[in-house]
């Protein structure tokens, strides 16, 4: 009975198929019901390859719907609604579960594949930080030039009257116990104030799609050291001065609670491009995502909302981590970090075993032969001490001075150190931002290239810091005329983006811009190099350089997205 009416689909068609006879119709059914099957070989080949499935999207949902095709493993993984982006990734496609070892976790419920959205969530509350509280969009968190002040409490700025309108809710108590007191407080302060503020209106669950309650979230504030708890208590102190005695006065405990919980578990937001960190905010589902230094999620903040993405193949059951360090450092600088920042022993795999440490630290290979341990050693500390000037340099402003520092280490060390040493490649990384600022494009490209081939033998293949550095590669090469590595660099970073940030972020959005820009501009130069050098070079005259903003090193964009307390 189906496959009639899907016969009597075909033949009426108004898709311009116009009527068939059943023996053609059977005949087409025969074609593409081997074509699916062909491409589900292709695709188990390729399984976690989500271009693949983008790229035969189209043409098997046409005909899935009016043939009546095997139920072939492409058709049902996973799903051409999770291929197109238009399935809704919501709390059921995770589960909270004991983590051995861990505590609580979070579990797949379902088959994940590289680019998916697992879930997004939005804060439960968010603030601006102190230092760009007149820079930023106290209500969309968008970096802007001119804002308009708040007319009662002078401290929160907004875009217009609808950012206002739109942020008044949150805002409403907090304007007046900032008039009340005099000035706002900091900004762990102000987080504090929203979320009781939200809670008491709420209560402890403000949506359908929380898991957890903060009561439940861990504070850890019997692990703080000494120092630590002195700041701690002085923001308690400052937060009761600043909490309005007309509002639902809270216990001691619980304020401290709330305060532990940021502390540890507080997550930087970021401007509407998702390049600078610009306040902080809970997302208390994210919270119950464990860490593992090599992970298969990555988060990233798009359209106000944060979004648990896939990095891989995920089963049904398997545990869902991200990364709360930078796997740049050292296994012993990530443990270090982790148990000073989040309390913990990290127990992964990298870790334990030191995986690619000797790559961080290694010296460089030539016809087989590597230089002797001692000779390594020397110029790993003239390296490291190199960079607390360079540093020093960056943070004046004299990028000349920077230059110099850059030029003179990476002199002596590169013929020792081997491309994937980290203090190697944070002098070849500084010296492509400040060179690119000063407009050098040739040298900041060369260095930029390096910079993207070492970060390919250390990083996850979908790291979010290997797409942005590939990203930053493939514009200087642009911008210095070497447009066929230029646009390997484009697409090499779009594809990392479109996994790590997704199709609609705006990143994304502006690198295929870019993709399609140096696409043309690659076809014009295989056709004839001398006209398409000339045409640049008149461009290049007609709209004279300016110049670039200041740099700001990739990792400062993508690490610590969990935010901590300095």
């Amino acid at each position: 009975m189906v496959k009639q009416q899907r016969l009597a689909a075909v033949e009426a068609s108004p898709r311009g198929f116009g009527k068939h006879t059943n023996k053609q119709v059977q005949e087409v059914e025969g074609y593409f019901s081997t074509l699916v099957e062909e491409c589900a070989v292709v695709i188990e080949e390729h399984r976690g390859h989500r271009l693949v499935y983008e790229f035969l999207n189209y043409p098997i949902a046409v005909f899935s719907l009016l043939l009546p095709l095997p139920r072939s493993s492409l058709l049902c993984s996973p799903s051409l609604a999770s291929i197109s982006g238009t399935s809704a990734a919501t709390m059921e496609n995770v589960a909270v579960f004991d983590s051995p070892g861990k505590g609580r976790g979070l579990k797949a419920t379902k088959e994940f594949w590289a680019g998916d959205v697992i879930f997004s969530e939005a804060s439960l509350s968010a603030v601006v930080f102190d230092s760009l509280a007149e820079r930023v969009c106290h209500s969309c968190f968008r970096a802007q030039e001119k804002l308009q002040k708040c007319g009662q409490c002078k401290f929160a700025h907004y875009c217009d009257r609808t950012c206002q309108r739109a942020g008044w809710a949150e805002h409403k108590q907090e304007c007046g116990a900032i008039k009340s007191c005099g000035k706002a407080p900091n900004e762990n302060i102000r987080l504090v104030a929203r979320i009781l503020w939200r809670m008491d209106k709420e209560g402890s669950v403000v949506s359908d799609m929380q898991l957890t309650t903060l009561e439940e979230l861990e504070d850890h504030i019997s692990d703080m050291q000494e120092e630590e708890m002195q700041e701690f208590k002085v923001d308690i102190h400052n937060f009761l001065d600043y909490w309005p005695r007309n509002s639902k006065q809270h216990r001691i405990d619980d304020i401290s609670h709330i305060f532990g919980v940021i502390n540890c578990n507080g997550f930087t937001v970021s401007d509407q491009r998702g390049l600078q960190a610009v306040g902080v905010g809970l997302f208390p589902n994210l919270c119950l995502v464990n860490h593992n230094c090599w992970p298969n999620c990555t988060v990233i903040l798009n359209h106000g909302k944060i979004e648990l993405r896939s990095l891989g193949k995920i089963a049904e059951g398997e545990e869902l981590m991200v990364s709360y360090v930078n796997y740049l450092n050292l296994s012993e600088e990530r443990r270090r970090l982790l148990k000073t920042q989040y309390f913990f022993d990290c127990t992964c795999e990298h870790c334990k075993d030191h995986i690619k440490d000797d790559l961080k630290l290694g010296g460089r290979e030539v016809d087989g032969v590597k230089p002797p341990a001692e000779q390594v050693k020397e110029a790993t500390e003239y390296c490291f001490s190199r960079l607390e000037k360079m540093d020093n340099a960056r943070l004046n402003g004299d990028y000349h001075e920077v230059v110099k520092i850059c030029r003179d280490c990476i002199e002596k060390t590169e013929p020792v150190l081997a491309d994937t040493h980290i203090y190697l490649l944070r002098m070849w990384s500084t010296l492509s931002e400040v060179q690119a600022y000063l407009q050098n494009f040739a040298e900041a490209a060369d260095y930029a290239r390096k910079m993207v081939e070492g970060y390919l033998k250390i990083y996850n293949p979908n790291n979010a810091a290997l797409g942005m550095a590939a990203m930053r590669a493939g514009v200087n090469h642009w911008q210095a005329g070497e447009i066929e590595v230029g646009h390997s660099m484009v697409c090499k970073a779009y594809a990392i983006l479109m996994v790590t940030h997704g199709p609609t972020h705006p990143i994304t959005k502006d690198l295929e811009a870019m993709r399609m820009q140096t696409e043309m501009e690659l076809r014009m130069f295989k056709q004839n190099e001398y006209v398409y050098h000339s045409m640049r070079e008149a461009a290049l005259k007609n709209k004279p350089m300016t110049m670039m903003n200041e740099p700001r090193s990739v990792e400062e964009g993508i690490k610590n997205l969990f935010h901590r307390r300095k």
